[in-house]
């Protein structure tokens, strides 16, 4: 009952800060996550055990360079494109069976693209032509709240097959399906409040957002199986670290970016 209730608080508090800082203003949004990005790359450091504090000063500067000066879609398709061979190679990784030991430089650079462009690119969603879309952002933060949840209430009453047991035991296909059909529910209700994006385009979103999602928090559960450790830090009373609770979507992000500029383009 007393670690019901630590979650049940500290979710509270994790979601007015996030809305807070959403509707104070899209300064309060770049703040909090650049430093939700800090808080990350210090948990993934410790796990990988990459030494030294070289990126921290890597992440902070790219993250100023690509919020605040460059503005030329060339620059930040490049950074996009990088961030994604990072996460599609860490994807190879996650599905592969072999033992693997990345180097100092490939932790470095998993960390800075993975890590850092994953949360540049989540800053940048809500942009376009110096317009902060609100809405838009906490309809992407929904759509991952409510995959997460229902996914365990439907794997914890119907699950039965694992979809990953060697990495996550506790997860079940029933569990995915479930929290995709409730994402694609609750897309649909989004399409009333945010019409930036239409119908097929919200569900489109939601199906990206929850693939990518889910491997992400697998992902993110290799590298601690790896480590021997069952969260990545104990920040969050009840949630473990701050990488436990973005880890879907860190990684959801630069495809999500990515599908909302084909939508751009698109119309």
């Amino acid at each position: 009952m007393k670690e019901i209730l630590r979650r049940s608080i500290t979710g509270v508090i994790y979601v007015v800060l996030l809305l807070g800082a959403v509707f104070l203003s899209s300064d309060a949004f770049d703040f909090l996550f650049m430093t939700f990005g800090l808080g990350c790359l210090y948990e993934f450091k410790k796990i990988v055990r990459l030494k030294g504090y070289f990126i921290f000063v890597a992440y902070l500067a790219l993250w100023w360079v690509y919020i605040y000066l460059i503005q030329d879609q060339t620059a930040i398709t490049i950074l996009m494109l990088l961030t994604l061979a990072v996460d599609l190679a860490l994807l190879m990784f996650l599905f592969s069976k072999k033992n693997k030991h990345f180097n100092d430089v490939q932790k470095f650079l998993i960390a800075l693209f993975y890590i850092g462009g994953g949360c540049i690119f989540l800053t940048m969603i809500p942009y376009k032509q110096d317009d902060f879309a609100q809405f838009l952002i906490m309809g992407i933060f929904i759509l991952i709240w409510v995959n997460d949840t229902f996914a365990y209430l439907v794997g914890r009453t119907l699950g039965r097959t694992k979809l990953f047991p060697s990495v996550s035991p506790k997860k079940t296909i029933e569990g995915s399906v479930g929290g995709l059909i409730f994402a694609l529910i609750a897309a649909y209700f989004l399409s009333w409040y945010e019409t930036k994006l239409t119908v097929m385009q919200w569900m489109a979103m939601a199906t990206i957002i929850v693939v990518a999602g889910s491997l992400g928090d697998l992902l993110e559960s290799k590298f601690k199986r790896m480590a021997g450790v069952k969260d990545s830090g104990a920040i969050l009373p009840g949630h473990g670290g701050i990488w436990d609770r973005l880890d879907s979507l860190v990684f959801a992000a630069p495809f999500a970016y990515l599908i909302l500029n084909l939508f751009s383009y698109v119309s």
